[in-house]
């Protein structure tokens, strides 16, 4: 009977012990835009869940990812009654962000990008925003994306894009240029499982229009096709990336699929899908490693209109605009970036990259991607500018350097990391 009491104490002061350490309290401080009622309810800490220091640094890690969030800690106070207050200190970023890119080779004329963006929209995590794009034509989008409309985890994405670009086509060793317009409206359904996993899901209404300019051989195949389609589209993202400022530790793989269906006759159906990869690693205190390796795949069409592009802006830092296309891509860029400045408020960042990929040549196979002429391999170095307190504001300037017979070599300007 004893052994029975004292176990029934034992279990009682068990059960206690864990109702006492449960979180009663969360407070976020140093949120002025940002709705402090927004903030408590995407966070993953549940009233009344038990302290887990697993849990905590899982969320800190959640927020600072949210554009909105420059850097956040979080500290625990034992209340009276034996419970706990959760304090989140964070530092706000701002959010509302003029952006541009600046992009050419040493042969092309310079194409320009420049727009505006609200990321935090009445400080509930809404991003409002558009561009104008001259890239010897003009070309404009609009966004607006609410991923936390209806509730914690559900939210929307309504895009409109009109974007008209002088596109070379190749015919085996002769390339024509193309005007390319495509005009698309896009509504996707934003699914967040949890701190790590989203979803992306809808559907975008576009059409195309190809016309012939100037270029190739004689009697080249000139065709001027307008098409109206439809793409279905999933997209799934893993992150588990870990900020600190400018600084990213962690892996993050986004997968993307895309069906693309038509109603005219004598045009197939279109399948595309690939992988991004992104690994990060901190090396002492101001350097960071940064890895993203691409693979993706295409419906296999001997078309000069190949989806996957090799492209400056895309996966090769000097290559040029848009010289080839493909079925088929595999990719790896790798960088170096030390921080060469850091104060409270700027960062002076060096960069040292090395970007290699491969191409399926339309209707090829996969060998093709292992054949030395489609391998592009450029190493170069590159310098960013960056305010730690404004939202991707990172002014970027690359230079690559083609290894090989024939290759290119440039300059890449934009806002942002490339990767």
């Amino acid at each position: 009977m004893k052994w029975n009491y004292y176990l029934s104490l034992l279990s009682i002061s068990i059960c206690l012990s864990g109702w006492a350490q449960q979180i009663e309290e969360v407070v976020f401080e140093g949120n002025s835009k940002t709705k402090t009622a927004f903030l408590k309810r995407i966070s993953s800490i549940e009233l009344g869940s038990r302290l887990d220091s697993t849990l905590l640094e899982d969320n800190k890690n959640w927020l600072q990812r949210f554009p909105a969030i420059a850097h956040a800690s979080y500290a625990v106070e034992k209340n009276a009654n034996g419970n706990y207050k959760l304090i989140y200190r964070v530092v706000e970023n701002f959010t509302i962000i003029p952006f541009g890119n600046l992009y050419g080779t040493h042969n092309e004329s310079l194409a320009i990008q420049i727009g505006l963006a609200e990321h935090n929209l009445l400080g509930r995590g809404m991003r409002l925003g558009g561009y104008f794009q001259h890239d010897v034509f003009n070309s404009y989008e609009m966004q607006f994306n609410a991923p936390y409309l209806f509730g914690k985890n559900i939210g929307i994405s309504i895009g409109h894009k009109n974007r008209t670009t002088q596109e070379p086509v190749y015919f085996g060793d002769f390339a024509a240029d193309y005007r390319y317009q495509i005009k698309t409206l896009e509504l996707m359904t934003l699914i967040q499982l949890n701190t790590h996993h989203r979803i992306e899901t809808g559907i975008n209404i576009f059409n195309e229009d190809y016309q012939y300019l100037q270029g190739g051989p004689e009697d080249a195949f000139k065709p001027e096709l307008n098409i109206d389609k439809r793409l279905f589209r999933m997209f799934h993202e893993y992150n588990k990336l870990a900020y600190d400022y400018q600084y990213i530790d962690g892996l993050k793989n986004q997968v993307t699929l895309q069906y693309i269906t038509n109603d005219k006759s004598g045009v197939n159906d279109f399948v595309i899908g690939w992988n991004d990869f992104f690994y990060f690693q901190r090396i002492g205190q101001r350097g960071n490693w940064a890895n993203r390796f691409r693979i993706g795949f295409s419906s296999n069409e001997e078309t000069p209109f190949a989806p996957f592009a090799l492209d400056n802006n895309v996966n090769i830092r000097g290559v040029g605009l848009d010289i080839d296309r493909g079925t088929g891509v595999i990719s790896y860029n790798t960088e170096y970036r030390h921080s060469l400045i850091d104060n409270n408020n700027w960062v002076v960042q060096s960069n040292t990259f090395v970007d290699i990929g491969s191409w399926r040549s339309a209707g090829g196979s996969i060998s093709d991607m292992f054949k030395s002429e489609n391998i592009k391999l450029y190493p170069g170095i590159g310098l960013r500018l960056m305010h730690k307190k404004i939202y991707n504001a990172i002014l970027r300037i690359d230079y690559g350097i083609g290894i090989g017979s024939g290759n290119n070599q440039g300059i890449v300007f934009g806002l942002g990391q490339y990767f």
